[in-house]
This record gives C-alpha cells, sequence and structure tokens, in this order.
C-alpha cells in the first residue's frame, strides 16, 4: 500500500481532534492491512534528513510501539511479529535506523537508539543481528561527535534491554572500553561525555568479570568519580546515579573507594546543586539498605563462608555522615507542597537519616541527640522543623529501652507544639513524629513507660482537636491516631480507648464531611483510622461498632443514589464507595467474629448485599476490588445462609473472575471464590461448573497476569474441599494443569529476589490444591481415582526437598501434602511412600525444625505416614 505518510504522522498530531482522529485511523488501517510496508515506510521517514522533525519523531515513537509493550502477553505478541517478518524487510528497517543514527537531527538520533534497542532486545538474545554491537563501537570511534553520541546512547539502551547472558565477555568488555574512554575528560564533548556516563548506569549489570579483577575496576571507578566533577550538572548527576547503582551491585568491592566517595558527596551534598546533592545522599541511603539486608540476612554473624561481608561502611562514617545529613534537615522550602510531598534535600536527609538509625541502632541517638536539643525550640521555624524532623527520623532502630525516657520527657512538649505552634510545617512534621513514637514505641516492652492510661487522654485530646486543622495535619493527626489504636490490638478485654471511643467514632467521620477532606489524602486517612479503631477494638465497644453500621451503610447509600455526576465527581464517587465498602469489611469482620454480636448484625445482611451489588452495577475496577472483599467477609460471616445471595452476586463473580485488565479485581475474586467455599460448603456445588470453566479458562490465557495463578490453584483446593467426592469431573482438567506447574515450579531458575517468591507462592498454591483434593476426598469411596496422581505428587515433593530452596511456608505445606496423601489413600500408598526417594529424610528433617508450625505439621505427618506403611 503506497502512501504518503508524513502527512499522516502530522495529521495525528494536530490539534484538531478529528482530523488527528482520522490520521490515527489511517496509521492502524495501514498497519493491520500491510505490516512490512508499514514498518518500512516508518523507518525511512525517520532516516529521511529532509522531512519534517515531528513527523520524524512521531515515526519513531509509532515504530517503538510496534516492537513493545507495557503488557507482558502484548509484548510477546509483538516480539513474536517481529520474528516472523520477511527478513529482507528487518533487514531495511535496521539499515534505516542504523542510518539516522547519523542524521544532524538530535530528536531523530535519539528516538532511532530506543527503537534499535528494542530491536536488539528481541534478537540479540536469539543470536540474530550479530554484527549490531561492532556496527556501534565502529561509529564511537568516528570523529563526529553527533555520531559518537548517538552511538554511546544506542548502547545504553541496548544494555537496558538485552539481558547481560545475551553478551559475551569480549563484546561486553569492548563497550565497556568504549563507554569509560567516552566518559573521561579528555572528551572534550559535553554531549558525548553525558551518553556515556549514561551507558555506563545501564551496562553496570554486564560487568561484574570486570569489577573483580582489580585494575579494571580501579580504572572504572576513577572515571566516574572523576565525572562527578564535571562542570556539567547532568555530567555530575549522571556520574552519581552510577555510584549509587554500584553500591547496591558491588558493595562487596567498595572498601578501597569509601574514603573518596564519602569526601565527593559531602562537598555535592553542601555545595552542588540539588539534583546532583539529591543522588549523593541517595548513594548512601542505598549502602544503608545493602547493610540493613546483610545484617537481616546473618543477624550480624559473619564467617568467611559469608556470601557478602557486612564493611560496616555506615558505622564507619557515623561521625561525619549524621552532620552532614542534620545540615539538609535545616534546607526546607518555604513554600514546599505538603499535599505532594515534594522530594527535596530536607526530605531526601531525613530519610538517610532514617536508614541509619535502622542500620546502626542506639549508636545515633548522642548524635542527633545535641541538635534537637539545639533547636526545637529556636524562633526561627526552619530549625524547629528540623529538629522534630531529625528525631522523628531516628525512632526506628534504636532499642525502646535506649529511646524510651527521651521520649518520656519529648512527648508533653510534641502535644503542646502540636496544638500551638504557629508554623505549619512544624505542627505537620510534629504529628507524624508523635506516629512514629505510637508506632515504633507502643505496644513494646516500654510500652508503660510511654503511654500511660494517665496521658492517654491528653494525647487524644490532642490528636482529636489537630483532626479539625489544615488538611495536611489533620492528615497526618489521623495518622498518629492510627498507630496509637493499634498499640491497643492485644489488651484483652480493656482498653484505654474504650472510654473515648463515640468521640474518636465521631471525630472521624466528622473529618470524613469535610469540604476539603479530598486535600493531602485527608478522607482516605481517616476511614483507615476509623477502621483501625473498630478492627483493634474490645467487646465492651461492641454496640458503638453496631451503631457504626446503619451510618456506613446511609453513606454508602447516598453515594448511590446521586445523579448525572461529572467525570471527576464520577472518580471521586467511586473513591468514597471504595473507602465506605472497605469500612463495612472491617465491620462485618469485628462482628461477625463471636456469636453474640454475630447474631444482632445479621440483621443488616440483607441490606449490605444490596448495596454491595448496586456498588458493583457502578462497574468501577476500584470499587468492584473493595465490595468483592466486603463480600468475602459477609459469606465468612453468614456462612451456610450466603447461598440466598448467590443468584444475584454470581454474574458478578463471573465478571470478576474474567477481568484480565484489572488482575488484582481478579485475585481478589479468586480469593473470594475461597471464602464462599468455606462458608457454604457443598452447596456451592451449582455455580461450580461455571466458577471451574472460568478458573481453567484464566489459567490457560496469555492474558493473565502471573501473580493471578497461585491463588487459583490454591482455590482448586478450597473447592475440592467443599464438594468432595464431586470434584470427581474436574479432575481431568485441574490435575495436568497442577502436575504441568509443578514441574515447572520444581524446576524454576530463580536469579532474582523477586522471582525466587513468585515460585514459592506458585509451589504453595499447587500444594494447597493437593492438599483440599485429599482431603476432600477422605472417607469417600472414590479414594481410588486419586491413586494415578500420588506417584508424580511424590515426585513433585522429592524434587522440592532436592533443590532445597523452599520457604518455611512451602516446607509446612509440602509435608502437610504428605500426611494428606497418605491419610486419604492409606495402605494404597504406603508403598509409594515407602519408594520416595526423600520421604523420609524430609520428614526427619520437618520434625526437628525450629519453626513450631512446621513441626507440628511434620508429626502429624509422621503419624499417618506410619499407619499408611503398616496397613
Amino acid at each position: 500500500m503506497a502512501m504518503e505518510v508524513t502527512q499522516i504522522l502530522l495529521n495525528a498530531q494536530s490539534v484538531d481532534g478529528a482530523v488527528r482522529k482520522h490520521a490515527e485511523e489511517s496509521l492502524k488501517q495501514f498497519q493491520d492491512q500491510n505490516l512490512p510496508g508499514f514498518l518500512l515506510s516508518l523507518s525511512g521517514e525517520l532516516a529521511n534528513n529532509d522531512k519534517p522533525v515531528d513527523s520524524r519523531r512521531l515515526a519513531g515513537l509509532v515504530l517503538k510501539n510496534s516492537l513493545d509493550a507495557k503488557e507482558q502477553h502484548r509484548k510477546n505478541e509483538l516480539m513474536q511479529r517481529w520474528i516472523s517478518l520477511d527478513a529482507s524487510v528487518k533487514a531495511q528497517v535496521k539499515a534505516c535506523l542504523l542510518q539516522t543514527l547519523t542524521s544532524p537531527v538530535h530528536d531523530a538520533r535519539s528516538t532511532a537508539s530506543q527503537v534499535i534497542a528494542k530491536i536488539a532486545g528481541i534478537e540479540v538474545p536469539h543470536k540474530q543481528w550479530p554484527e549490531l554491537v561492532g556496527s556501534l563501537l565502529s561509529s564511537i570511534h568516528q570523529q563526529q561527535p553527533h555520531v559518537k553520541q548517538a552511538s554511546l546512547e544506542t548502547l545504553g539502551y541496548l544494555c537496558e534491554e538485552v539481558p547481560p547472558q545475551a553478551l559475551d565477555q569480549d563484546q561486553v568488555n569492548k563497550i565497556l572500553t568504549a563507554v569509560v574512554q567516552g566518559m573521561s575528560a579528555s572528551e572534550g564533548n559535553v554531549d558525548v561525555r553525558l551518553a556515556a556516563t549514561r551507558a555506563l548506569y545501564n551496562a553496570l549489570g554486564f560487568v561484574q568479570a570486570n569489577f573483580s579483577n582489580d585494575m579494571e575496576r580501579d580504572y572504572i571507578m576513577r572515571v566516574v568519580c572523576e565525572a562527578t566533577l564535571s562542570p556539567d550538572l547532568k555530567i555530575r548527576q549522571a556520574a552519581y546515579e552510577c555510584l549509587v547503582s554500584v553500591s547496591s551491585m558491588y558493595y562487596e568491592k567498595l572498601a578501597s573507594y569509601m574514603p573518596d566517595i564519602f569526601n565527593i558527596t559531602a562537598k555535592a551534598v553542601r555545595e552542588d546543586e540539588e539534583p546532583v546533592a539529591l543522588q549523593a545522599i541517595e548513594f548512601w541511603s542505598s549502602i544503608c539498605d545493602e547493610e540493613i539486608d546483610i545484617l537481616d540476612d546473618y543477624g550480624g554473624e559473619f564467617t568467611a563462608d559469608s556470601e557478602i561481608p557486612c564493611h560496616y561502611f555506615i558505622k564507619q562514617a557515623l561521625p561525619a555522615l549524621v552532620p552532614m545529613l542534620l545540615e539538609t534537615l535545616l534546607k526546607q522550602e518555604e513554600d514546599q507542597d505538603q499535599d505532594e510531598g515534594a522530594w527535596n534535600l530536607a526530605m531526601a536527609g531525613g530519610t538517610c537519616l532514617g536508614l541509619v538509625a535502622r542500620t546502626v541502632g542506639d549508636d545515633i541517638v548522642p548524635l542527633v541527640m545535641p541538635f534537637i536539643e539545639e533547636n526545637i525550640a529556636k524562633p526561627d521555624w526552619r530549625q524547629r522543623e528540623a529538629a522534630t524532623y531529625a528525631f522523628g527520623s531516628i525512632l526506628e532502630g534504636p532499642s525502646p529501652d535506649k529511646l524510651a525516657p527521651i521520649v518520656n520527657v519529648a512527648l508533653n512538649f510534641m502535644l503542646t507544639a502540636l496544638m500551638k505552634d504557629p508554623n505549619n510545617h512544624v505542627k505537620d512534621t510534629t504529628a507524624w513524629t508523635l506516629g512514629r513514637i505510637f508506632e515504633f514505641l507502643h505496644g513494646s516492652t516500654v510500652e508503660s513507660t510511654v503511654i500511660t492510661n494517665e496521658n492517654c487522654q491528653q494525647i487524644l485530646t490532642v490528636l482529636l482537636q489537630s483532626m479539625k486543622d489544615v488538611p495536611n495535619v489533620a492528615e497526618k493527626a489521623c495518622g498518629a491516631l492510627y498507630f496509637l489504636a493499634q498499640g491497643y490490638e492485644d489488651v484483652g478485654s480493656a482498653s484505654p480507648l474504650s472510654p473515648f471511643f463515640q468521640d474518636i467514632i465521631q471525630a472521624l467521620l466528622t473529618v470524613t464531611h469535610r469540604e476539603d477532606a479530598g486535600e493531602s489524602r485527608l478522607r482516605t486517612a481517616a476511614y483507615e483510622t476509623l477502621n483501625e479503631v473498630v478492627r483493634c477494638s474490645t467487646e465492651e465497644t461492641a454496640p458503638m461498632v453496631m451503631q457504626l453500621v446503619p451510618v456506613i451503610m446511609m453513606e454508602l447509600h447516598k453515594t448511590l443514589e446521586a445523579q448525572k455526576l461529572s467525570s471527576d465527581e464520577r472518580e471521586k464517587q467511586s473513591e468514597v464507595q471504595g473507602l465506605l465498602c472497605g469500612c463495612l469489611q472491617v465491620i462485618i469482620q469485628k462482628l461477625g467474629s463471636t456469636e453474640t454480636t454475630k447474631h444482632v448484625f445479621l440483621q443488616y445482611a440483607d441490606q449490605m448485599m444490596d448495596l454491595f451489588l448496586r456498588v458493583f452495577a457502578c462497574r468501577n475496577a476500584t470499587v468492584h476490588e473493595e465490595a468483592m472483599l466486603a463480600i468475602g467477609a459477609l459469606a465468612y460471616a453468614t456462612g451456610a445462609n450466603f447461598v440466598k445471595y448467590m443468584q444475584g452476586f454470581y454474574p458478578y463473580l463471573e465478571m470478576g473472575l474474567q477481568n484480565f485488565e484489572e488482575y488484582q479485581v481478579c485475585a481478589i475474586t479468586v480469593g473470594v471464590v475461597g471464602d464462599l467455599c468455606r462458608a457454604l460448603e457443598d452447596k456451592i456445588l451449582p455455580f461450580c461448573d461455571g466458577i471451574m470453566t472460568q478458573l481453567l479458562k484464566d489459567l490457560s490465557s496469555t492474558q493473565m497476569h502471573r501473580s493471578v495463578k497461585p491463588p487459583i490453584f490454591s482455590c482448586f483446593g478450597d473447592i475440592a474441599l467443599a464438594i468432595g467426592e464431586n470434584f470427581e469431573k474436574y479432575l481431568a482438567y485441574a490435575m495436568p494443569m497442577l502436575q504441568s506447574a509443578a514441574e515447572l515450579s520444581a524446576n524454576a531458575a530463580a536469579n532474582d529476589i523477586d522471582m525466587i517468591e513468585y515460585t514459592n507462592q506458585l509451589r504453595n498454591g499447587i500444594l494447597e490444591a493437593y492438599s483440599g483434593t485429599f482431603q476432600g476426598f477422605k472417607n469417600s469411596a472414590k479414594t481410588q481415582l486419586l491413586m494415578s496422581y500420588a506417584p508424580h505428587i511424590l515426585q513433585f515433593l522429592d524434587s522440592l526437598y532436592t533443590v532445597k530452596d523452599m520457604d518455611d511456608v512451602v516446607t509446612k505445606t509440602a509435608i502437610g501434602v504428605l500426611g494428606d496423601l497418605a491419610d486419604t489413600l492409606g495402605s494404597n500408598a504406603g508403598t509409594l511412600i515407602q519408594q520416595s526417594v526423600s520421604c523420609k529424610e524430609f520428614l526427619e528433617e520437618c520434625l526437628s525444625s525450629d519453626d513450631h508450625l512446621i513441626k507440628e505439621s511434620a508429626d502429624w505427618a509422621r503419624l499417618a505416614v506410619t499407619r499408611a506403611i503398616s496397613g
């Protein structure tokens, strides 16, 4: 299809909506009818220096979007589509893109860089386009600065898109050499140095071997540190970003560089412009993160075998680091926007100070207290706010015993400041600090010395009064009350908050009706606090919680009556509906947990269900989520009686299970199916065909987000447990899927923490499915149906034990499945269990576990296995 694409691309950026829409439709039609021609036209447009900059830029953007997408399933489709194109078409497109890197127009070069990297991300892992890296390296050696800059930028994007294992070490070495040479001070062109510095940031994941070589590492670090002193702001900022990345990737290699790094970061924090100073602080925050993780992993016990030793960089730097960070707290901005929490030097310094406190514990207190004492009562608001911020920042990390005496002295001062300080910033930070005191020093061993029955009333009086203050202060006061209530969660039958319960609830409801409740997350904070106060309440306040039910239901009813809303009003309405559904969920869970209150509260069940179904009719994803959770709670509270709502609710349940787009909604709906199974037991049977069909479709779909799969497998177990031997009709469909997922998860090579966590979630979901199925068929005449699956399940348990990368949750479920299998199949499974490679070892290991839950499961499994083997 021959067409003049330039005008269409320009029209697609027109201010006239009709012209723009027609152009977009033309592009879509061209793409659908003749993809090769479409891609060749776009790449030709991008490469043509005679074309307008705007059409070239959009041509590159559309080309990039033809190769990549955010959603994984769509990304896979686009990759496959590119791979299956004719080789000559791909060659022409790539030639045009490489040609564009020589264009005098910066926008065209930059767009081409990104598109080349996207294609490299598809082809290089498949050993295609082998000449690309060599071609870019050749271009870097040219004299024209704009070509060098574009080629370095492309290498940077390429390192972002291509997995490290896709490049061999020789290529990595050449890329690194070119990048480091481009960064060096001898390179006269600022754009080239900046492109090289940004490229190094993306290439750091590729250079483990180079960082293991002392000479190469020294050279890289020297060039990076030199770049932090560049006259150009952007280069300095990019160099510090490299240092931050090095600190997390190569922490163990940094010891010899830390004195120099401290000097340059301290100078940057004190003297440089804010974007650079922020990255310099981020370096120290990153070091804190590393040391916190190492200390958590090893509990401070290091041996020669420890994978990464703790160098205690923060502890060593403490005497100089803390004063530097305290200085930043005095650099607040008069007009800083507390609604948005805009990131600035003072906030970055306070955040880093908090991480330092978590890293070194008690050692930070004597270094910070003089600063607090010196500034807390000064006339300048900046000094008072900085002192308060410093105090709040160090409350997590040091021991309660170290902090309690200081907090006892400070508490009255803080309460007075919250009521009377003339400055809004100071009050905001004071309320936040009180929240931190209640979060970290309330409910702890020193609770009685920090928050007593005597000062509790004073604290509440101040917090409730502060909820009438400006939105940002009121929001922080709600947050402080949230943690105060949480600290009384396990006090038993009497809570110091009970006498004030009515006042607290009334004050929070009043906040939700403020005209300015939409600012500073105030309405959300008020409802979240209301929920926590209800959740942590005691039996003596149950009648007052009961009185709250019709109040919240009426609020929800009002939102459903509103007519003809603008899009902004509709968004606000759906947000409020979500908060109200969340509030009802907590109330249902609270009142439904004891027989006395449940009996009275169930009089509202019909009205509640009607309201939730009306909320669903609004078809808003967020509200759908909250209402679905509330219905799960209602099902749990009403038990088998919930069956009367199923006919009206089922269409929405199905809709939730089909919701690929908002996968969180889908996952929550799957969880609610589990709640329904526990509540209805075999009364769920009439709905199981539809539910199982949809769950199996979800598992088979390439569009479904991976996080939904573990709860679906677990849900199979819930359904089997609820309907017992009636699950027979689904075995032929569910079991092969479980078997296939089990094989994949047992052999999954998880490289990063996220993948390890996901693999364990998947395994646990599969094991819960097996457990529910065995328990559902127990005492049934049809247990023989499960015998054919037993060998594979035992093999799965063997492989999990052999790989030894299970977390404690999976270990407990796995040993439980062994017991369920033995218990249900009895002597029929005895021989199989005896033949198992590692069942005996696995059982013995679990019996001697320090985790009492694993040991408990193993004790039961041992009895079941012994019975099965002895026949």
